[in-house]
Formats: structure tokens, sequence, C-alpha cells
């Protein structure tokens, strides 16, 4: 005989679930209960969107599924921006919340909140479990769902007396069995064939290197495909990592606040070969201007994604990793050397932008600066602004990486997305860039890092304003700025580090930012380095 709570933790225990996310309350009580005699550690955020960043963070980092857990009603909907954060970056999550009775469901009780409905347009799958036997099943499919085919998060909501509902006897299901969910990898052949021919007879071929290349752990085949190729590669914000920045091969990020060189690459190129990406509109504006000139190769594990935005020629669904794996075997560099020759002289022509100031920060110069003292595997998370603009333009990831909300831009995600990329591999330098804007989104979160002990850095860049939004009101609307200062509304960041006992200092100028930096990550434990920048620093 066992309670539905006890089913949950143990469902967890068995799918090797060492930490969890977040935040308690009555509807979850009896799930929270039976945590006190598990082998799962629970991890206590102070507001319920950062169990999401953190788990997020936390699957980033390790690539198995992060966990999150809340009570109904507002701790649910609280959490609804860190699911569609995920959603958006296709990372994999299970999300447990707690629900009123079953049998008051539908009369608007006390903290009742339908967040399977709110949430259906944003998560893989959900569940709103009815009987506690049903809950072995639901958790193996949850989990299933959340880490094959194009990775995304599963909600399982579980009403207050289903975890008290008793259950004679239960096993764990070995694996999950769902009709009708069979998720493609290999690509199929003659498509394969297909690209390979069109990568020979490509005078100008570019390769667009996507989030889903990071997904699915296709690093070094992204790395050989694009040597045995000759093929250079351009990346979009969510591919920054997967190529070293200082490769010959690479012309960095493309898109509305991407390089020069990449963008110019892109534009010139008679070839495409999109790899795990869907290529919004901050990647490539105009979309069909790229397929009027060159042919399209999309490969995605994700069908949907195939043509959605852009036209394609020659699509493969399958899982990149594999794909690009069979494209290696078979292709042989054929690129012209005229192109080569050319790409490089773009790459050259447009050097990296800033230089530095003894009045100021200079962000862009520093974020270069921090990029050669940190470690080779360490882990970049920049927040959403201009700072998320400095660092993916400016920090080389070797062979660690490069975490950011890129899809849906929500700020406030640095600190605690930080905070479980460390959790999960924490014998790696993890440092979170912020805004003086999105750090006060999630400050409440010092308190989390605290607690835990977690030796992250963070570095705010301070310029007492929404820095994308005021230049945004200065070149379309004419400089009216409103709604975007933040000066005599901040507080004494240095001050606020020192009431938590957290170590901080202030940069007034690009050596003074160089020095302490190099003394931050020197130093064991969290650190909190505040940088003055000149407000009208532009983004790029």
């Amino acid at each position: 005989m066992a309670r539905g709570a006890e089913i949950m933790v143990k469902c967890l225990e068995n799918e090797d679930v060492r930490l969890i996310f977040g935040y308690p309350g009555a509807a979850i009580c009896p799930f929270y209960d039976c945590l006190t005699t598990s082998s799962v550690h629970h991890i206590l955020v102070r507001e319920e969107q950062n169990a999401a960043h953190m788990a997020s963070g936390y699957a980033r980092s390790c690539g198995k599924a992060g966990v999150c857990v809340v009570t109904s009603g507002p701790g649910a909907t609280n959490l609804i921006t860190g699911i569609a954060t995920a959603y958006m970056d296709s990372v994999p999550l299970v999300i447990i919340s707690g629900q009123v009775n079953s049998w008051l469901l539908g009369r608007d009780v006390f903290q009742e909140a339908d967040i399977t409905g709110a949430c259906e347009s944003f998560t893989k799958h959900s569940y709103l479990v009815k009987d506690a036997a049903d809950l072995p099943r639901i958790f193996k499919e949850a989990f299933h769902i959340a880490t094959t085919g194009r990775p995304g998060p599963v909600l399982i909501d579980v009403p207050t007396d289903i975890q008290n509902q008793e259950v004679q006897s239960w096993t764990y299901p070995e694996k999950a069995e769902i009709r009708g969910y069979k998720p493609r990898t290999q690509g199929h052949a003659l498509q394969i064939k297909k690209a390979l021919k069109a990568i020979e007879e490509a005078e100008r071929p570019i390769i667009c290197c996507g989030g889903g290349v990071v997904l699915a752990n296709a690093r070094d085949e992204m790395i050989a495909f694009a040597r045995k190729s000759g093929i250079p590669v351009c990346a979009t914000m969510m591919g920054i990592g997967v190529m070293p920045m200082d490769s010959d091969y690479y012309m960095g990020m493309i898109g509305m606040h991407g390089r020069t060189s990449a963008n110019l690459t892109m534009q010139q190129a008679d070839l495409v070969l999109l790899c795990g990406a869907r290529v919004g509109d901050r990647a490539v504006s105009a979309p069909q201007q790229i397929a009027e000139k060159a042919k399209i190769i999309h490969i995605d594990v994700d069908p949907a994604e195939i043509g959605k935005n852009m036209p394609v020629d020659i699509p493969i669904v399958g899982d990149v990793r594999l794909v690009l794996k069979n494209l290696t075997e078979q292709v042989t560099d054929t690129v012209p050397a005229a192109w080569k020759q050319k790409v490089l002289e773009y790459k050259n022509q447009f050097p990296p932008r800033g230089t530095p100031r003894d009045d100021f920060v200079e962000p862009r110069v520093f974020i270069r600066d921090l990029s050669a003292m940190m470690e080779e595997d360490a882990i970049l998370v920049a927040d959403v602004g201009q700072n998320q603009i400095w660092a993916a333009r400016n920090f080389n990831v070797k062979e660690g990486r490069f975490l950011t909300s890129g899809g849906l831009g929500t700020m406030g995600y640095s600190i605690p997305a930080a905070i479980g990329a460390k959790m999960a591999k924490p014998k790696r330098q993890v440092v979170a860039v912020c805004g003086d804007g999105s750090f006060q989104m999630a400050m409440c979160e010092l308190g989390t890092l605290v607690q835990t002990g977690v030796d992250i850095k963070i570095i705010i860049m301070q310029n007492g304003t929404l820095g994308m939004v005021k230049e945004f009101q200065d070149k379309l609307y004419d400089g009216r700025h409103i709604g975007t200062s933040l000066h005599n509304g901040e507080p004494d960041f240095v001050k606020l580090a020192d009431s938590y006992g957290i170590p901080a200092s202030l940069s007034l100028s690009n050596a003074e930012a160089k020095e302490q930096a190099k003394r931050m990550l020197h130093q064991k434990g969290p650190y909190i380095l505040v940088c003055r920048v000149d407000p009208s620093t532009p983004t790029i």
C-alpha cells in the first residue's frame, strides 16, 4: 500500500532525479512530506518562476530533464513564464504542480487555477492526474516526452486528494509506450544524398548552426563536418558555443544584433544548411529573400519547424547529430577557394567593437577580457537586454556553454539559470551577466544563492536605464524616453550584496573591471561585480 505522494517521489528516484527546484504550499504538501525521507534534494527558490529557470539551467548543463515543483493557484501561475521560456528554447523540464481536491475542480475555490489549460500552448504535453494508480505510467511518459524528439516541458498537475489516495500495489514501467509518439532520429537516405549533391554543386555554401545542435549534443559532429566539408559556419544566438569564436570556419552570430561578417556571408550564400535552427525574425529578418537566392537544406528533429519560417528545398527530418555524422562520412571539401578567401576577408574587415575607457567600463571590451580569463569549460549565462548582445558577440565559448533566454527573451533568467547550471556542473566556473534592470527582476534569488552556498559569480552592467528599450526609443521614437530610467530607484548593489554576506565590488573603468574580475574568478564562493557603464553605449 502506498499513497500517491509516495509514488510520485519514488518515480523521481527511479528516474535518477537528484535535485528538484520548488516552492511549497498546502496543495503540494503531501508530496513535500514524502520528500523528507527521499534521496531527492529540494532547492527552495524565492519566487516560483525561478524554479523553472533553475531547472532550465540544470537541464541545459547536464542534458537531463530538470524538475520543478509548485503549489496550486498563484504558485502554478507564477511558474508560467518559466515554462514558456523553456518551451521556446526546447529545454526538457518535468513540472509538478499541486492542485485543489479533484471534487472541487471548476468551482473557483481557494487557490484553484486551470494550469493545464493555461499552459496548453507552451507545454509539449500535460497531465491532470485523476487516479493515483496512473502516476507511474504518467511519470515515465513525462520524462520520455520531455527528453526525446524535440525536448520541451511536460506538466503533471496532481490534486491533493490524488496525492493522498492509497494504491494497493504498483511498479514503475521500464519504458514508455505512447501510441503515435515515435520521433524520427535517422535522416532519410535519399534526402541526405540530395543534400550531398547540393553541397558538391554549391559555389558559396554556409552552415547556420542553431540551438538544436546544442540540444542534440552534436558539437563534435558539427566541428567535424565543418572541417571536412570546408564550409564556413554562422550561428543563431542559441547556437553560440558550438564553434569556437576564434575558428577560421566561424563567422559569428547572425541576425539583427549579429556580426556584419556573418550577415554578409549569409546574404551572399547560394546554399544554406540550416542545422537545428528555426530562423526566427531576430536571426533572419527576411527569410524569403535568402530563400530566393539560395538553395536551403533544413535539418531538424521536429518536422513542424522545417519550412515554417523559410522555404526549404531539401528537408531532412532527424536527430541533427546522427544526420551530421552521416553527412561527414560522405562529404568532401568542394568549397571554392575564392569563397573561403571572401569569408575570411569579411571576418577580418569587421573586427570587434569598443575601446577601453577610464571613465566607465566599456562592456564589449570587458566581456572579451573576461572571456580570456575564464577556464576553457566555463559556463556563461547571459540575461536579456544589451548585456545579452554584448556577451553573445564578444564572449568566446571554448569548451563550455553559453546559456540565455533566446526564444522568449525573459529578463531575470541569468541568476536562477546560473544557480541551476552550477548545481549540474559543480566543478565548472559559472558566471551570470545581467543588466541592472534584469538583476532587479531576480535579486530575490540571492537568498537561494546564499542558502545553497553555490559558487557563482554575478556581473551587473549598471547603466541606470533599460538600455535596449531606450535605444529603440532613441532610434524609432525621436528620443522620447518613457519608462526606461532606473535612476533614483536602484539600490546600492554593493551594499545589497553585503546584506546577504556576499563579497562585491564596483568598477568605474576597464582597468578596474579587469583587475577585479581576475580577483573574483580566483575567489571561492559567490561574488558580485558591478560595472558602471555609460548609458549611451550601443548594443552592437
